[in-house]
């Protein structure tokens, strides 16, 4: 397998909003990052990835995003980007950004105008149905963070589909103007010299044409079985790279909840023209009845059949990142 630097590179994760606050308004920023950058260099990391600082409502703690070439007023100024990513390759610290395009905030501007009307040129950027009825979805899928995956619009007496918080709608992306849109911002980023993405939930970015209900569990229908590792994902992925990716030095990894060393030969497979790497989640999901919520200790025994499984099965073929922790995984 090449050597390449990401294979080899520590990679330390920053959440803006708590990690250095450089002007006293108890929120973290990027000057405030700048004035660590020493300390991690001394840390022995490579590279930083770092959370969404993009403008953003933060509704979801900047994983809704309103301008992709904006910086959220709170963490400071695209001068201030540009000087932390100037200082930070200075060091020889690398900077990968967080990518969320699965969905956006509902304050975007193609959102706003999506919802105008149902001929408005944006409509077709999200994924609208009608209801079954004037009081009832389109179909009984639960949201990843509650309720309905569905939220009604008076404006057009439609639904809108949200996987996560309703003010996070979800990009339709069979739609070859919003890859478009995705792939000029993402070059945008690469010009300015960052050194790859963090790909958030990419694994669901491609959705099946029928939505039926899913299987019931608890109050809602399961998605997962339309919206994740859709039919289309591998190959707008394909695209992503052809169109972008291929064209720069960069470190992309996916962030790929329920994935299984064989997908993962296909997002991160040495010839499949997709990722560099994935996340999977074996390891941290391995405790016991809750999850990531219990505090049981994972036998070492488990632990090391799990990680042995896919340093085995990816050998020569795919690469996976291996995390402990980060914002959605306590540790």
């Amino acid at each position: 397998m090449n050597r390449t630097w990401w294979k080899e590179a520590v990679i330390y994760q920053i959440y803006p909003r708590s990690f250095m606050d450089s002007n006293g308004d108890g929120i973290g920023d990027l000057p405030g990052i700048i004035s660590r950058l020493d300390y991690l260099k001394y840390l022995g990391i490579d590279v930083i990835w770092l959370s969404p600082v993009y403008q953003s409502p933060n509704d979801d703690n900047g994983y809704d995003i309103s301008d992709y070439q904006a910086i959220m007023d709170e963490f400071g100024t695209m001068e201030d980007f540009d000087e932390l990513l100037a200082a930070a390759h200075e060091r020889g610290i690398r900077i990968v950004m967080d990518l969320v395009v699965n969905h956006t905030s509902d304050e975007h501007k193609w959102f706003i105008e999506s919802k105008k009307s149902k001929d408005n040129e944006y409509r077709d950027y999200y994924i609208w149905r009608e209801g079954k009825d004037a009081t009832t979805p389109p179909n009984n899928w639960g949201s990843c963070f509650g309720g309905s995956a569905w939220q009604y619009d008076e404006t057009t007496s439609m639904y809108y589909l949200h996987l996560f918080s309703k003010k996070q709608p979800d990009l339709n992306w069979d739609n070859p103007k919003v890859r478009k849109e995705v792939f000029d911002m993402m070059t945008w980023w690469c010009d300015k010299g960052i050194d790859g993405f963090r790909m958030d939930v990419i694994s669901m970015i491609s959705k099946t044409k029928e939505m039926p209900d899913g299987t019931v569990h608890g109050l809602y229908g399961d998605f997962g079985p339309y919206c994740v590792h859709g039919p289309n994902v591998h190959k707008y992925l394909q695209e992503m790279n052809e169109k972008v990716l291929s064209k720069y030095d960069i470190m992309t990894v996916g962030e790929t909840s329920g994935v299984t060393p064989e997908l993962a030969k296909q997002y991160a497979g040495e010839d499949t023209h997709e990722l560099n790497m994935v996340f999977q989640f074996d390891h941290v999901e391995a405790g016991g009845k809750y999850g990531k919520w219990s505090d049981e200790r994972i036998p070492l025994t488990t632990l090391k059949k799990i990680l042995s499984r896919w340093q085995t099965e990816l050998y020569g073929k795919a690469w996976n990142s291996l995390f402990w922790d980060n914002h959605d995984q306590p540790r």
